[in-house]
């Protein structure tokens, strides 16, 4: 293998790296957002966290309204760049889902499929 080339602007070496954070996402050499998922799952596991602590038998109405503005909005953030195209990333993102329809009690108990029907 050979030596990665060096890039001079302005009489100036950049630096090569393997990751930029820019506007709150991260970007990566192979552009997969690996990094930038992981971080926006684990904000939405602490925004679920937050709910579950803080408002226990919640109305489903209620419920949906928070999920919306505290959990799926970090989600949701920068979807166009790394809208998920592997099914692990799919299935990171579904458990978040999953583990959110459960904090609801009054359907708490019911398999995932008919929690998401109920919640549309």
């Amino acid at each position: 293998m050979g030596v990665a080339p060096n890039y001079v602007m302005n009489n100036i070496l950049l630096e090569e790296v393997k990751e930029i954070k820019h506007l709150g996402v991260f970007y990566d050499t192979l552009l997969v957002f690996d990094k930038h998922m992981s971080e926006k799952i684990n904000k939405a596991y602490m925004m679920l966290g937050i709910i579950k602590r803080n408002f226990t038998n919640i109305p489903r109405k209620c419920f949906i309204i928070l999920y919306r503005s505290l959990v799926r909005s970090h989600l949701e953030y920068d979807n166009s760049g790394w809208y998920p195209k592997r099914n692990m990333d799919v299935e990171k993102l579904e458990r978040v889902q999953k583990r959110a329809t459960k904090l609801i009690s009054e359907i708490s108990k019911k398999p995932h499929r008919e929690r998401l029907q109920i919640l549309n």
